[in-house]
């Protein structure tokens, strides 16, 4: 009778793996980077308005290249891909006021504009990211609020350019 266990447990282990290997799943990051290929140049226009922004959404794409794309940072001359980031200023709504009418949080929604240049493909997208966050009842938003609202919703942002160049990439 151990015997047989031994057997049926080998293959049933075998049936799992056949299984989890012919259903064809793949990463989004896979489809991603055979749209954006492996070798990536980012440039992000500096707004004269906010130059401070400007480095954090720099900051937060090329981690995104990196750890999303699994894809390499280069310079212009060696690249598969050149994306051109950029920043529409900032806005800021009131979300939610106290019981006094003061307000006690913000939406803060940003927009990047995407160039893409592949080979031979030019291509544009518009990512949107929000972030929501608290303030003191009746105070300005500090520098540090502001700056974690940017930083936040340019992280969602660049998440849903990904999420675009993923889907152009599983219809190839």
């Amino acid at each position: 009778m151990r015997k047989y266990s031994h057997a049926l447990k080998v293959f049933a282990l075998l049936i799992l793996l056949v299984s989890m290997n012919a259903c064809g799943y793949k990463p989004s990051s896979k489809y991603a980077r055979s749209v954006i290929g492996s070798k990536i140049y980012t440039h992000v226009v500096i707004s004269a308005l906010d130059p401070q922004n400007t480095v954090l959404i720099k900051d937060a794409v090329d981690s995104a290249i990196v750890e999303i794309f699994h894809a390499s940072l280069t310079d212009k001359s060696h690249a598969d891909t050149t994306l051109n980031f950029s920043l529409t200023p900032p806005s800021y709504s009131p979300i939610q006021y106290n019981a006094e009418g003061y307000i006690i949080a913000y939406r803060a929604k940003i927009v990047l504009k995407i160039a893409r240049e592949s080979k031979n493909i030019k291509k544009t997208y518009t990512a949107r990211g929000t972030y929501d966050f608290s303030v003191v009842p009746n105070a300005v938003i500090t520098d540090q609020e502001r700056f974690d609202a940017i930083k936040f919703s340019a992280i969602k942002a660049i998440a849903s350019f990904v999420a675009q160049v993923s889907a152009e990439g599983s219809q190839l």
